[in-house]
């Protein structure tokens, strides 16, 4: 009797093993194939779409000026969108001033304060600075005239500070599913991630949550190893080493996500030193040059690269409308760009702000800007 009811156990058993395995493969298979059909949408030549009506910027922009605030003048990305502010800003009559720093908050306070004695009228705190961090000085803007936006900073998702007068989001969530899916693919469907994060950035928080999520989604046998948590002041000094310790005591790591790629520059000789170039992969977003470069060294894979003229103009678009009373865009509505070692030599050899994304972003301005 004992011998029939352990055989029967024993063949339920079976049962259940062979119905589930094939599920379970179908379902991995299914999401990688999802995983490569996602990612079909962003290695197409980006499309200029107006971001509002058309309106006569140079007359919006008559006397007017701007002081942009990055959360760190280190950083080579922002430095870019900012030098090319100053461009867009200069065909249309609008003084564009960085206010440089190291990345201090008590920095960030001077530039508000600077902002506010030199009657600026546009303030752009630019990809990093959480409002809230210098509410007080944002507050006293907003009663002295001054009107403070926020840029390539919030995702669609957040709530922005009451005090802040318009904000050009950022698809950061949808980063984090470009990165997942990425990750996904280039392993077919069995990628082992370190992923490297700043959680002090606001916008980490939708970008690693969305990556999460949409490997849980399209990959079941995908995991996170081990995420790494350094601050934007510290990645000179821990992210290299607190990578290599990674992929050493983990030598199942395929895959490393910086998610910012100026975090790249401190990973590459992480894996150089751990003899992991090649054998482990590296995706990341910004589209830098020097990390493009690196795709063309065979050192990093993959960089989701935006225009930075794109954004620059998009930002002087969306913050000139808000200054002359019009309705502002929600978003930046900057395409993404994929680059990989099929297309990263339209970046340029070396690689350049700006180059493999196409220029209808330029005429499509000048039209939405009166300027023809």
């Amino acid at each position: 009797m004992r011998t029939a009811f352990l055989t029967a156990s024993i063949l339920a058993g079976a049962a259940i093993v062979a119905t589930s395995l094939p599920a379970r493969a179908d379902a991995a298979s299914d999401g990688l194939a999802k995983a490569k059909a996602n990612l079909v949408a962003f290695t197409a030549k980006p499309v200029f779409t107006a971001p509002g009506p058309d309106f006569d910027a140079k007359k919006c922009a008559a006397g007017k000026k701007m002081l942009s605030i990055p959360n760190s003048s280190g950083n080579p990305f922002l430095k870019g969108i900012i030098d090319r502010e100053k461009a867009a800003g200069k065909l249309v009559g609008l003084e564009v001033k960085e206010w440089e720093n190291q990345g201090q908050p008590s920095q960030w306070v001077q530039g508000m304060e600077f902002a506010i004695r030199d009657k600026y009228e546009i303030v752009d705190l630019i990809s990093g600075i959480d409002p809230g961090t210098v509410e007080p000085q944002v507050k006293a803007a907003k009663e002295a005239g001054v009107k403070v936006m926020t840029s390539h900073f919030y995702d669609p998702s957040f709530k922005p500070n009451p005090f802040v007068s318009s904000s050009l989001t950022i698809g950061f969530g949808e980063i984090g599913k470009i990165l997942a899916d990425w990750s996904t693919a280039a392993t077919e469907g069995k990628a082992n991630i370190a992923i490297v994060v700043s959680n002090e950035v606001p916008p980490t928080i939708p970008l690693v949550a969305n990556f999460k999520s949409e490997l849980a989604a399209v990959c079941p046998q995908c995991k996170i190893v081990q995420e790494i948590n350094v601050g934007v002041t510290e990645w000179g000094t821990k992210i290299q080493p607190a990578v290599q310790s990674a992929v050493q005591a983990n030598p199942d790591i395929n895959v490393v996500i910086p998610i910012y790629d100026s975090m790249s520059q401190f990973v590459v000789p992480a894996l150089r030193l751990a003899g992991k170039t090649g054998a482990v992969k590296v995706a990341t977003f910004n589209g830098t040059p020097f990390v493009l470069d690196f795709i063309q060294q065979g050192s990093v894979d993959m960089d989701i690269g935006e225009s930075l003229d794109w954004i620059a103009y998009a930002t002087v678009d969306g913050h000139l409308r808000d200054a002359c009373g019009m309705a502002s865009p929600t978003a930046l509505n900057v395409p993404f760009y994929i680059f990989d070692k099929s297309n990263v030599k339209e970046a340029g050899t070396p690689a350049k702000f700006d180059t493999g994304y196409g220029d209808a972003y330029k005429s499509g301005f000048a039209k939405t800007w009166m300027l023809n």
